[in-house]
């Protein structure tokens, strides 16, 4: 055994990334002004620094890239510019999905500016641009480990110009759109490009291929010539003007005309602290959560859009889990559906110095809907430790009011500390969080909390994570797991005790033949078990599964999956309102296989499938996707979801259909129209929502958005709505 346990750590050691030299460019301010043409006719650009001899990121990242690109970079007092040469390697069109903003990176043709300004490796931003024009920005948290966030919008310019063996992009980023610390000399930066025809995606940093390309732990140094000064006036207003005109025909009511307006407000306090004000904030009546067919017994929860808790957003969500939430701003002002008016709210969110993050922030809702009048107060610190950890303290306050009195009968308050931790190459990565709540007629076990820890290489990964909630652990903002069970329309809520347990461990095969179609294969085996406080099995997922990647992009994955599933009270395991199975243990296995084709492709599709046991009986799932790029104006896309379900205890089958078209048209880089229909017979709902948007001026929209929803039973109509939004921004 020693033997084994040795040749395994000797293997780790010696399996990995070979780091590349940490490149480093020198930033110049500049007294010439710059026109933002796609052209180099300014002169300060021939006497620039060119960051050029990109590495690849994926399929394989021991190789420069084939496809040449070359980044010059200066400043004055109000912007920072970029102008990037992106030289084509390959024959044939641009694969572009779109004109539409925040277009999907990995999909498309792309260039973009990774920035650390903190040099902390936790936190950045990232603004990108496709050889048509559109753009892209986004916030990087948590160093880019998980992804980033496109949510967040901000003004900065481009233009793009192509030629016959290449593609320019000159950029304006003005300094009052991002946040950095006053008098630094040195940011964190990388330049990466997406040629998607030839399959290859670079940067000028090189960052492993385990790892995504925006992670920060793998920026170079900019050294800027000066200490940064603070940016000019840094205030912008956003006022909003929405009207709308909706019919209820299910309940036969006359025709309802509405209209609302409010504002936000961003005001830069310094280079690095933003105050964030908000008057009765829309809940973003343009924008509509995608249905689902939720077949888990509990709750889901959709992703925040409202401007007003975006920028600095991880500060205050990401303590805890995503499943195990103190904050989540999604709960205030709306509560199951109902939208509870949000009166005002204020929030100052930053950094302090190189090691320091605060955020607080008071929002105060009103009283309707059965609803009493809330105040929300959320505090929360972070502090950097070691190179690319930290560690964070989080308050949160519910207080209900009655009459405009507090009522000291309705409250929920929780504090919480997070460690973060992340190794300076990113293969370790870890968390662990202690929260504890406080309610009225306070009990015992009113404690959640959970450690993870993932160590990943090219070629092996191993996860570990264990998360637990007391029975009276109550986050009323937040989210916890299995706290709500769903039988037919009651919500019954769960007071008991749980444990989660969820290891993982995987290993990948790369390819060694030269040409070879195949990038990878790997396998991987995947532990998901609920255990009450007795350490009795209340759930239990177990998985084998086994990927293929390939160079054309396409993939192929198969898995076994053998479940266990309580059951604590008669239950409609069908979820379409049927007979009730009777409670206890069900053991049931079943496959999956899935099959992804070329998404270099006009025509792209995907396919999967699971067949077996379920719970006493069989079930079979089957889901279709494709979609046709009308390059670079629009996408169709339809898809398809059934879940056939054959139990004993019912007379007959039964069978859910989720049903989605999808068109996407972007006449312009700056005016767009969507529609999409969602057929849906869990929910016995067929709805059609159509969306045209015009942005007249950066971050400025005109929006007009129709939607009917109809019964699946008959197509009899429920209600039809129209709304009108107006949104400007003064800066």
């Amino acid at each position: 055994m020693n033997r084994i346990l040795l040749s395994f750590f000797s293997l780790l050691s010696l399996v990995g990334f070979a780091q590349k030299p940490m490149p480093s460019v020198v930033m110049t301010e500049t007294n010439e002004k710059i026109e933002i043409d796609g052209d180099m006719n300014e002169e300060v650009w021939a006497s620039l620094p060119v960051a050029k001899d990109f590495f690849i990121n994926t399929p394989v990242d021991s190789a420069y890239a084939k496809s040449k690109t070359e980044v010059r970079i200066c400043y004055d007092r109000k912007n920072i510019y970029i102008f990037a040469t992106c030289y084509n390697s390959g024959k044939g069109p641009y694969v572009i999905e779109s004109l539409k903003r925040d277009f999907s990176y990995s999909n498309s043709d792309a260039f973009s500016i990774v920035i650390d300004p903190y040099d902390d490796h936790t936190n950045g931003f990232n603004f990108g641009i496709n050889p048509y024009g559109a753009q892209l920005e986004g916030l990087i948290q948590n160093g880019g480990t998980f992804g980033g966030s496109i949510s967040w919008d901000n003004v900065w310019y481009s233009k793009v110009k192509r030629h016959s063996d290449r593609w320019v992009a000159e950029i304006a980023i003005p300094f009052t759109s991002i946040r950095y610390n006053e008098g630094a000399n040195l940011w964190r930066v990388n330049f990466t490009r997406n040629d998607v025809k030839t399959n290859e995606s670079s940067s000028w940093s090189a960052v492993p291929r385990n790892f995504g390309i925006n992670t920060l732990t793998y920026c170079g140094n900019l050294n800027w010539d000066k200490p940064i000064k603070k940016s000019v006036r840094n205030v912008a207003i956003i006022p909003y003007v929405t009207a709308n005109s909706s019919k209820d025909y299910e309940n036969n009511t006359e025709v309802k005309l509405g209209y609302n307006a409010g504002a936000d407000a961003k005001i830069g306090v310094s280079s690095s602290l933003q105050l964030d004000l908000t008057i009765n904030p829309d809940f973003s009546q343009v924008e509509v959560d995608r249905q689902v067919t939720n077949l888990s017994r509990f709750s889901l929860f959709f992703p925040e859009r409202r401007n007003f808790f975006l920028e600095n957003s991880d500060l205050f969500a990401n303590f805890g889990f995503s499943q195990i939430r103190p904050f989540f701003s999604r709960k205030v002002g709306l509560d199951n559906g109902n939208i509870i008016p949000i009166l005002a709210g204020a929030r100052l969110s930053g950094k302090i110095g190189k090691d320091w993050r605060i955020g607080v922030m008071n929002i105060q809702t009103e009283g309707q809907l059965g609803f009493s009048p809330q105040n929300y107060t959320v505090a929360a610190l972070q502090r950097k430790v070691l190179k690319n950890s930290n560690l964070g303290l989080i308050l949160m306050n519910q207080q209900g009011f009655n009459d405009r009195k507090i009522d000291f009968g309705n409250f929920n308050r929780i504090i919480g500390v997070d460690f973060n931790f992340l190794s300076p190459k990113n293969d370790w990565i870890g968390k662990v969080f202690s929260n504890h709540s406080f309610s009225p007629n306070q009990q015992k076990n009113s404690l959640a909390n959970a450690s993870f820890l993932r160590y990943s290489t090219q070629t092996f990964r191993f996860m570990w994570n264990h998360e637990y909630v007391g029975k009276n652990y109550t986050a009323n903002v937040g989210f916890v797991p299995r706290q709500r069970r769903y039988n037919r329309d009651l919500v019954i809520f769960q007071k008991q005790t749980f444990w989660r347990i969820e290891p993982e461990v995987g290993y990948r095969f790369y390819s060694k033949k030269e040409n070879s179609k195949l990038v990878y294969h790997g396998s991987s085996l995947y532990l998901n078990q609920y255990l009450d406080n007795s350490f009795k099995n209340t759930d239990f997922f177990l998985a084998y599964t086994h990927l293929f990647i390939f160079q054309n992009t396409s993939e192929i994955s198969v898995s076994i999956r053998e479940n266990f599933t309580k059951l604590f009270f008669d239950t409609d395991v069908s979820f379409a309102g049927n007979d009730l199975l009777e409670k206890g243990g069900y053991n049931y296995t079943n496959s999956r296989i899935q099959i992804q084709s070329n998404q270099r492709k006009k025509i792209v599709a995907t396919a999967s499938s699971i067949l077996g046991e379920y719970y006493n009986g069989t079930r079979l799932n089957y889901r279709f996707s494709i979609s046709y790029r009308l390059q670079p104006y629009g996408k169709l896309s339809l898809s398809f979801n059934q879940n056939h379900f054959y139990l004993p205890h019912l007379s007959e089958s039964v069978d859910l259909t989720l049903i989605g078209a999808e068109t996407e048209f972007s006449f312009t880089k700056s005016i767009f129209f969507t529609t999409f229909f969602q057929y849906n017979t869990q929910v016995k709902n067929f709805n059609i929502n159509s969306r045209f948007q015009w942005r007249f001026k950066p971050m400025s929209d005109l929006f007009l958005v129709y939607s009917e929803n109809y019964l699946t039973d008959n197509l009899s109509i429920r209600n039809r709505s129209l709304v009108v939004k107006f949104v400007y921004w003064f800066q």
